[in-house]
Parts: C-alpha cells; sequence; structure tokens
C-alpha cells in the first residue's frame, strides 16, 4: 500500500505506475511500443520531418492535463478546473512569442495542417483565390493539392521553380497581378533553399494580398537565427512544432508586427480573428497535455545547445548535397541551405523502389516528387532527405559520407522489375542491415539537448 501511495504522488508516480500497469495488463501493446524503440535505435532515419522527441517534451505530453476539458483560452474557458491549465498555456504562448520573436502566438493547433486551414478560413471564402506553391515544386498539399480542402473549397493557382530549381519570384509576381490574390502563401516541405520572406511581403503588397509563411521544415532555423525570418514579413506564420522543434505533433500559428492591424473587410485585427478560427470555428477543446509539452519544447529550444543541434543539422546537410553529387545523383536546386537535400533518382529506378529497397535495408527515406515530374505521387522520380535524426546521433562527416555511400550502394544493388517492383539479393540485403546497424551502434540517438 505505502509503495501504491508513492506511485500515484505526483507526475513522476502517475507515469511510473502508467508504465508498470501498461507492461502487467496489457503485455501486448507495452511489447509494440518496446519494439518501435529498437526499431529507432537499430535503423537510420533519413526522413525530413522526423526528429527524436526529448524524454522531458514526452513526460509533458504524457501528463495529468490530459484529463482535463478546456474550451476556450486562457482566463476565458467555457469549463471550470482550468486554473493549471491557464497557466501552461500562457506560458506556451509567452515562450512561443519569445522564442520567433512574434507578438501574438495561439498553441492550440491540432497540427500544421490544421494551423494552415485556420488560417484560411479565417480569412478566406470558399471560392476565394489564393496563390500558393506547387506540390510538383515542393509546396505542401495544404498549399492548394487538388485533393485537399485547400484546393477543394478555394481557387488554388500554383507557382513554381526555375530550372535550377529556385523559387521564380517573377512568376510569382505575374500571377498576383494576373489572378489578384487574397492570400499568398509562401514556405515549402521539399525546398532547399532559402526562402526570401520580404520579396514575398513586397508582392503580396503589390496586389493587396495578405502573405501567410509556413515554416513547418525550418522552424528550428527560423528560431535560431540560421534562416531569415518571416514573422515580421508574412501577416500570419505557421509552422508544426515536431520536425527542427523535436516537440510534439501540433501546429503553432504566428503573428508579427501586423497581429494588432485591422483586416480590411474584417474591422477586428489578426490576433482576434485567427483565435476565432482556432476555436470555436475549427477547434473544439484543445489537447492541454500537447499545449504543456509544446511549452517544453519552446522551453529547450531558446537553450544554447539547441542551436548547436540545428547548427549540426546544416553541416550535415551540407554534407549529404555534397556526397551525393559526388556520386553522380543531381540535387534538385545545386545544394542546400536548410536540414533538406532533394535528389533525383538516375535511369529506371523510382523513388517507391528507392524507398521500400532502403527501409528493407534499414534506412527510412521519402520519396518525392520532383520539378517536371513524369510519375505519380505513389512513384516519384526523387528522394528527400533529411538530416534531423542524423544530427541527434551527432553524425560527423565522416558518419554522414558514409551513410549516402551505403545509400547508394544499396540503390545501385537493386534489380528493376517494374515501376514498383524490384528484387534485391537477400545475402548483400543482409549484409546491408548490418552495416546500417554498425553506423547506428557507432552513432546512438543522443538526446538534441545534449
Amino acid at each position: 500500500m505505502n509503495f501504491d501511495r508513492q506511485l500515484i504522488s505526483g507526475q513522476q508516480g502517475l507515469l511510473e505506475k502508467g508504465i508498470l500497469e501498461l507492461s502487467r495488463q496489457d503485455a501486448e501493446l507495452a511489447r509494440l511500443l518496446d519494439d518501435e524503440v529498437v526499431r529507432q535505435h537499430n535503423t537510420l532515419s533519413l526522413v525530413a520531418s522526423c526528429c527524436t522527441v526529448d524524454p522531458r517534451t514526452l513526460a509533458a505530453s504524457a501528463s495529468a492535463l490530459v484529463n482535463v476539458t478546456a474550451e476556450g483560452g486562457p482566463g476565458k474557458r467555457y469549463h471550470a478546473g482550468c486554473l493549471n491549465v491557464d497557466k501552461v498555456e500562457s506560458l506556451a504562448i509567452e515562450r512561443a512569442k519569445s522564442l520567433f520573436g512574434a507578438q501574438y502566438a495561439n498553441v492550440q493547433s491540432h497540427s500544421a495542417s490544421n494551423a494552415n486551414y485556420q488560417v484560411f478560413s479565417a480569412l478566406l471564402k470558399p471560392g476565394d483565390t489564393f496563390l500558393g506553391m506547387s506540390l510538383d515544386h515542393g509546396g505542401h498539399l495544404t498549399h492548394g493539392s487538388p485533393v485537399t480542402v485547400s484546393g477543394t473549397f478555394y481557387k488554388a493557382i500554383g507557382y513554381g521553380t526555375t530550372d535550377e530549381g529556385l523559387i521564380d519570384y517573377e512568376e510569382v509576381r505575374r500571377l498576383a497581378h494576373e489572378h489578384h490574390p487574397k492570400l499568398i502563401v509562401c514556405g515549402a516541405t521539399a525546398y532547399s533553399r532559402v526562402v526570401d520572406f520580404a520579396r514575398f511581403r513586397e508582392i503580396a503588397d503589390e496586389v493587396g494580398a495578405i502573405l501567410m509563411a509556413d515554416i513547418s521544415h525550418i522552424a528550428g532555423l527560423v528560431a535560431t537565427g540560421l534562416h531569415p525570418s518571416p514573422v515580421d514579413h508574412a501577416h500570419v506564420t505557421t509552422t508544426c512544432t515536431h520536425k527542427q522543434l523535436a516537440g510534439p505533433r501540433g501546429g503553432l500559428i504566428l503573428s508579427g508586427r501586423d497581429a494588432n492591424d485591422i483586416v480590411p473587410g474584417f474591422n477586428l485585427p489578426f490576433s482576434r480573428i485567427l483565435d476565432r478560427a482556432v476555436f470555436p470555428m475549427m477547434q473544439g477543446a484543445p489537447a492541454v497535455n500537447i499545449i504543456a509539452a509544446k511549452a517544453a519544447a519552446f522551453g529547450y529550444a531558446q537553450k544554447p545547445e539547441f542551436k548547436q543541434y540545428i547548427t549540426r543539422i546544416r553541416h550535415a546537410a551540407d554534407t549529404i548535397a555534397d556526397a551525393f553529387n559526388a556520386h553522380g545523383y543531381e540535387v534538385i536546386g545545386g545544394q542546400t541551405n536548410n536540414h533538406t537535400v532533394l535528389i533525383k533518382l538516375r535511369g529506371e529506378l523510382t523513388g517507391t523502389i528507392a524507398e521500400e529497397a532502403l527501409e528493407e535495408c534499414g534506412i527510412t527515406v521519402n520519396k518525392n516528387r520532383i520539378p517536371g515530374e513524369t510519375r505519380s505521387s505513389f512513384v516519384t522520380s526523387g528522394l528527400r532527405i533529411g538530416t534531423g535524426a542524423l544530427a541527434q546521433r551527432h553524425m560527423d562527416e565522416i558518419g554522414c559520407k558514409k551513410v549516402v555511400e551505403l545509400v547508394c550502394r544499396i540503390l545501385d544493388a537493386v534489380h528493376i522489375v517494374s515501376e514498383k517492383e524490384y528484387r534485391l539479393n537477400p545475402e548483400l540485403r543482409d549484409g546491408f542491415i548490418n552495416e546500417v546497424q554498425s553506423v547506428c551502434r557507432d552513432y546512438p540517438i543522443l538526446s538534441y539537448t545534449q
């Protein structure tokens, strides 16, 4: 009895009790969760959207706040019992504003996609025109793909990149003047160069459009000053809180110098309109345990160790890009200025085959469409490589080059049968697995704050 009382005293006791009871009473699920930890340690993740969450953030996400219903915002809830929730959410808001130099922050969005749609619903009416980056050229699904809400409920006009893989700002200007969009979206999911947010704002101002920047893939670089910030250029900035921030899976909406400006046609400032779009328009009660995890991640991101981690991401990306170039692969854009390296595959090798063959050997990547793509989204002609997880392994130049060399050897060993089918010699595969696991032992997963 004394042991039970000790277990249930405070957050640490609750977590320990939960882990013990899960292992005792649901061994099947507990085993699967343990298997995933083993998988992550024994494989190399080159997925641009994945990082390892710090244990302190995991603890916050598993907190007792999950028991609280808290519709509304700090100081204005529709439920009782929110005294500590208000303090936690206020802390997350202030940390987010400090981290990104913003005047406004909403930390309730369940994901970056939700955050994007909340901005759309706040500022656009169904059928309104907006300008976003084409999926084939590096944009995100929510930036206007016809299979999503953004491309179905609104008139989405896509802009792209030049033959050199750079955003075609003249095309953006031409399309903006031709279509007079109410909103312009900048930011990408598979773009490896610097985004000129100031130039986008100039174009938006020329046509009277609102500018939204989606920095989900570069939020860590922006927060540490290793990429220009959009916060005072864009009227609204959105991001997820995982990827480079290595926090929980969730969304964040920010605004800088425009936060308190009145939005034409609404007679309300951006801050008020955005708050209303999150709740009650698009979401009910927030996941307040995840808000606590966001607060933890924002706190860690302001420490010197975090900038060291982001710096390792950049160095690893440069090394990876140079190594693929040396192995004869075309790097879209020629180089990288962030954590992403987008490569064009050679010959008949497709993205889906490359992705599956590499995963079979213990390396995870994303197949990806490339400029001038002729294959479907389920096949593709490219791969998107990210270096966040490698940086968390503190991988040096030697290690990064070894990873690229392994990737190239695996792809060279693949026998192509069709666009989606291949064969890989089992003995070669087993040898590759052993080599991957050897690299994992040499560079074990470390917390990004170490």
